[in-house]
């Protein structure tokens, strides 16, 4: 069986799918290239039968040619993050159980080393590519496809396996909710390690046959240019950049302003995602854009559950309804249901949840309840929309449209010779959503600038997991059974 998103390729083949940095290529190009990238994975055997190939490489044509190759070989893709310092590369590496690693030259310096010391098979986007591509095996779209890590309460983050026909089903009830075509274009800023940029953007685009425009990184700048152009029939982000796009357009000279504003009329969708979109950014975009962004909810282990309508009124600070083929429920901590604006925990069910954490039965099980998947998020429906209210854990915070796990940063922080203990908590920002915070009690006589600590952190932890404020504690806030109480610490943070 050819997976379905190849299979719908051939029948464009001569459409442009990618514009990058590398220049424009078409269905039949991407085809071309990934058949050929399959067939040196395979390496003269049938199949790769699951094999895990993580793989880093800038957002471009590259980056797709080799997330289908590994597909079309019968691999499971597990991408890693251009942000992403050493040890943890390492940790996905280890975790998945990758036995290949492909890399952009740009990445060769960290990651060869990692592959012969665990003695994997590395290859380089650059080595020359086999011509012959034709004996590539048949694919079950229910084998496993992709893992994604994202962190969870128990720190160190979890590998969320989903198989070609849970893509299948998460990027088709996006195409029906928003109507994608053919026709559409979109600009691709988001990061390729992220449920949001694989499916939401680049997945969805080329299902449809529609043009994927990839920017290696975001810069508003850049961004705006493109919106300008006027060509752009789709935009999706989250709420971070939308804060650093209406920074650039106040900045702008009022020509500037006006090409600027034009351009967004040309669009016919701008949708907002992964983090919480605050309701002033949302009227300030909409004054600059004349948009009213379209808030959605999802998460790595179910693609898209809520969405607010594309046609029909969106309500400020609701995600609305149901997508297609998604079944959501919410229950209090008994699992009864709720009534109607009586808070409660989602749980989904739908062809596109995913299959299992990598490796970890017990957690998988854990996750489920009679079926349906248990988010850990709380919301409430009013006026026939879910309005999200949080996490029910407070160790998970979600900075910048990124989950990030507390417990894990912690971890890393007591590692520090200056830092005898510490609470990371979140604290409501209206730019990244929360920041990343860090409670500290310090060794004795010791002093420790931000500045100092996130120049270490940053060694150790991806960007947005460095903490981006701390404060001196003398001691740790505690309930009578010793643990931390996190509102506390947050509390100390709201005070200063």
């Amino acid at each position: 069986m050819t997976i379905p998103l190849i299979q719908r390729a051939k029948n464009n083949e001569t459409q442009i799918a990618i514009v990058s940095r590398e220049g424009t290529f078409t269905y039949g190009d991407l085809l071309h290239s990934s058949a050929q990238i399959a067939a040196q994975l395979l390496h003269s055997t049938a199949t790769l039968q699951e094999q895990r190939v993580a793989f880093l490489i800038p957002s471009g044509f590259e980056y797709v040619a080799v997330q289908w190759g590994i597909w079309r070989s019968g691999g499971i893709a597990v991408p890693l993050s251009v942000g992403y310092p050493r040890p943890e590369l390492e940790y996905v590496i280890a975790d998945s159980g990758a036995s290949i690693i492909i890399a952009h030259p740009d990445f060769e310096a960290v990651l060869r080393p990692i592959a012969q010391e665990r003695q994997l098979r590395f290859i380089l986007t650059s080595d020359p590519l086999p011509e012959a591509t034709e004996l590539l095996p048949e694919i079950d779209i229910t084998s496993r496809a992709l893992i994604l890590y994202t962190s969870g309460t128990t720190g160190k983050p979890k590998g969320v396996v989903t198989t070609h026909q849970n893509i299948q089903a998460q990027v088709t009830s996006l195409i029906s909710a928003w109507e994608w075509t053919a026709a559409d274009k979109i600009l691709h800023v988001l990061p390729l390690h992220h449920i949001h940029g694989i499916i939401n953007v680049l997945t969805c685009a080329l299902w449809a046959g529609a043009q994927c425009h990839m920017l290696p990184k975001f810069d508003a700048q850049t961004v705006w240019q493109r919106l300008a152009d006027g060509d752009l029939t789709l935009f999706m982000a989250v709420p971070t950049i939308y804060v650093k796009l209406i920074a650039a357009w106040e900045a702008a000279n009022q020509a500037e302003q006006q090409k600027m504003t034009a351009g967004c009329g040309q669009i016919r969708l701008m949708v907002s995602g992964s983090a919480a979109l605050p309701v002033q950014v949302l009227e300030k975009w909409q004054t600059i854009s004349g948009h009213l962004l379209l808030e959605r909810y999802g998460m790595t282990e179910i693609g898209m559950a809520l969405s607010n309508p594309l046609h029909g009124e969106r309500l400020a600070g609701y995600v609305g309804q149901p997508l297609p083929d998604v079944t959501v429920r919410l229950v209090d901590e008994s699992g009864n249901l709720v009534e109607p604006g009586t808070p409660g925990e989602i749980q989904v069910k739908g062809p596109g949840v995913f299959l299992e954490y990598w490796q970890k039965p017990e957690a998988t099980t854990k996750a489920f309840r009679d079926g349906w998947f248990c988010t850990g998020d709380v919301a409430v429906v009013e006026n026939d929309s879910y309005r999200i209210l949080g996490r029910q854990s407070v160790d998970i915070i979600k900075t910048g449209g990124y989950k990030v796990s507390a417990l894990e940063i912690e971890e890393v922080l007591r590692n520090h010779r200056d830092i005898q203990d510490c609470a990371v908590v979140g604290v409501a920002d209206a730019e990244w959503g929360s920041l990343v915070c860090a409670a500290l009690v310090l060794q004795p006589g010791v002093n420790l600038s931000l500045e100092a600590l996130r120049s270490w952190a940053k060694e150790q932890l991806a960007p947005y997991k460095v903490p981006k404020r701390i404060l001196a504690v003398t001691e740790l806030p505690r309930n009578a059974m010793g643990k931390v109480t996190k509102p506390a610490v947050a509390a100390l943070f709201q005070d200063a």
